[in-house]
C-alpha cells in the first residue's frame, strides 16, 4: 500500500516512508478537510487523504480522527499493531516538534497515561484471549433454537399457538446472533482477524441475512466517537428525533420541525423499537450492499433468505413465511432499541470536544447491572463501559476490569453511571421527553 498520500507534503519524498518534517499541533490541526487529513500516531504524524478511501475499517471512521491525536483509538481497535505499522509507514510525513506535548489540547495526559497502563496490565493478564467453549456454547444454543423452532411447525403443525412460539423461538435466536456477531466483528473471538471475519459473515450474513461490512462500518464510527454529532450514526436521528440538550435547541432557534419533538417521548414507541430492524436497517443494508456492489456479503445475506423460504415456504407459503419472518424482526427490533439505546441514549450527546477516550467513552456511556439474565439479555453490553474501553475484549471477561476501571475513574473524577435494567429503559424516555421540552422551548421563545 505504497504512495497512501505522503506525496502531498513538502518534506517527505513521496511514499518514501522516510519523512523528516517537524509540526506543531497548530499545523496538524489545519489539515482536517475531506481533501487534507493528517493525523498523529505515538507523535508521528501520518497524511491519510489517499489512504482513507482504502482503510479497511471504512473511511469514515478514520476520517473522523483528522487534524487530531488517533493514538489512542489506534491501539483500541488493531489486534496486530506491527502489522498496520507496515500500512503507516509510507504515510508519515513527520513527527511533532520536541517542544509539543504528546496529546493535542482537551485531552488530559495523566489520564491517557494511567489508561495505557491498565491497558498494559490486562493484556499481560491474558484478559483479551477468549475462552473458545463460551462462544461455542451461545453459538450452539442459537443454532439449536433455529432448529427446534422449524421442527416443532413442521411435526407438530402451524396452529396459531404453535405459530407464536416459533416467531419467540427465532426472536430469542436472532437476538442472541445479534449480540454474537457483534463479538466476532469485534475481533475479540480468535487471534486471527480472518477467522474472526469469516465466521462474522456467517453469523451476521448466514443466520442474520444482514452485511459485515454495513455493520463494521457503521460501528465502529459509533466506538470511535460515541454520541458525538456528526460523527456518531447512532446519533443521527435522521430529524425523526433530537437528541441531548443542544440539538433541541439548535433545532428550535432555526424553527425547524420536521415532527413534533415535544412528543417524541411518545412517538418513539411508534416509529423506535417497532421499525428500526424490519424496516429502516433492512432497507439500509440492501442498499448499502447493491450501491456499493459487496457481492461477497449479498450472496451470504441471500443464503438467509434461500435457507429460510426454503425451511418454512412448505408450510406457510411465501408470503406467509416473509410474514412470519417481518413479525420476528418486528419483536427483536424491540429487544434490540431497548438494550442499545439505554446504554448512550441518556448521555451526554454533543459536538466533538476532543477529549481523551476514557473521558469520551464515559460521557456517552453508561452500565446496567449484572445479573446471569441481564449477561444474556443484552449479550453482556451491559458492560458497555468496559466494551467500549477495550473493544477487542472478549465479553465474557468485562466483569474482571470493572473494579479497576471504577477505581481509575473515580481517581480522575471521570463520572461512571450503573443502573437497573428498568432505570435504563425508563432513562430513554425520560431523556427524549427532556430533549424535547428544550426544543420546545427554543422553538417558542428563542
Amino acid at each position: 500500500e505504497r504512495n497512501g498520500g505522503g506525496q502531498q507534503t513538502e518534506p517527505a519524498e513521496p511514499g518514501s516512508g522516510k519523512a523528516s518534517g517537524v509540526y506543531t499541533w497548530e499545523e496538524v490541526q489545519k489539515h482536517c478537510s475531506r481533501k487534507d487529513q493528517w493525523l498523529v500516531v505515538n507523535r508521528k504524524v501520518y497524511n491519510i487523504t489517499q489512504w482513507a478511501k482504502r482503510h479497511p475499517g471504512g473511511s469514515r471512521i478514520i476520517s473522523h480522527y483528522a487534524g487530531e491525536d488517533a493514538t489512542e483509538a489506534f491501539s483500541a481497535f488493531h489486534p496486530d499493531l506491527k502489522f498496520v505499522q507496515k500500512f503507516l509507514k509510507p504515510l508519515l510525513v513527520g513527527e511533532l516538534a520536541v517542544t509539543e506535548p504528546s496529546q493535542d489540547e482537551g485531552k488530559n495526559a495523566a489520564i491517557i497515561k494511567d489508561f495505557e497502563s491498565l491497558r498494559a496490565q490486562v493484556e499481560k493478564e491474558g484478559l483479551f484471549k477468549a475462552k473458545p467453549l463460551f462462544f461455542c456454547l451461545h453459538l450452539g444454543h442459537i443454532l439449536l433454537l433455529e432448529a427446534l423452532a422449524w421442527l416443532m411447525v413442521t411435526y407438530w403443525g402451524t396452529s396459531w399457538t404453535m405459530t407464536l412460539l416459533c416467531a419467540l423461538m427465532l426472536t430469542i435466536s436472532q437476538s442472541q446472533a445479534g449480540w454474537l456477531q457483534h463479538d466476532f466483528g469485534h475481533l475479540s473471538v480468535f487471534k486471527k482477524s480472518r477467522w474472526n471475519h469469516l465466521v462474522h459473515k456467517f453469523v451476521i450474513g448466514h443466520l442474520k441475512g444482514a452485511s459485515a461490512n454495513w455493520w463494521n462500518h457503521r460501528h465502529f464510527q459509533h466506538h470511535a466517537k460515541p454520541n458525538i454529532m456528526k460523527k456518531d450514526p447512532d446519533v443521527n436521528m435522521l430529524a425523526v428525533f433530537v437528541l441531548g440538550k443542544t440539538q433541541p435547541v439548535e433545532y428550535g432557534i432555526k424553527k425547524i420541525k420536521h415532527m413534533p419533538y415535544n412528543h417524541q417521548h411518545k412517538y418513539f414507541f411508534l416509529v423506535g423499537p417497532p421499525l428500526l430492524i424490519p424496516i429502516y436497517f433492512h432497507m439500509q443494508i440492501m442498499n448499502t450492499m447493491i450501491t456499493r456492489r459487496d457481492w461477497v456479503d449479498l450472496a451470504w445475506s441471500l443464503s438467509y433468505y434461500f435457507r429460510y423460504f426454503y425451511c418454512y415456504s412448505p408450510l406457510y407459503g411465501f408470503l406467509g413465511s416473509f410474514a412470519l419472518m417481518m413479525f420476528v424482526r418486528f419483536l427483536e427490533s424491540h429487544w434490540f432499541v431497548w438494550v442499545t439505546q439505554m446504554n448512550h441514549i441518556p448521555m451526554e450527546i454533543e459536538y466533538e470536544k476532543n477529549q481523551d477516550w476514557l473521558t469520551m467513552q464515559l460521557q456517552a456511556t453508561c452500565n446496567i447491572e449484572q445479573s446471569l439474565f441481564n449477561d444474556w439479555f443484552s449479550g453482556h453490553l451491559n458492560f458497555q463501559i468496559e466494551h467500549h474501553l477495550f473493544p477487542m475484549m472478549p465479553r465474557h471477561n468485562y466483569h474482571l476490569v470493572v473494579p479497576r476501571v471504577r477505581a481509575m475513574c473515580e481517581k480522575h473524577g471521570v463520572p461512571y453511571e450503573i443502573k437497573s435494567l428498568w432505570r435504563g429503559m425508563a432513562d430513554v424516555v425520560s431523556s427524549l421527553k427532556t430533549s424535547g421540552e428544550l426544543w420546545l422551548d427554543a422553538y417558542l421563545h428563542k
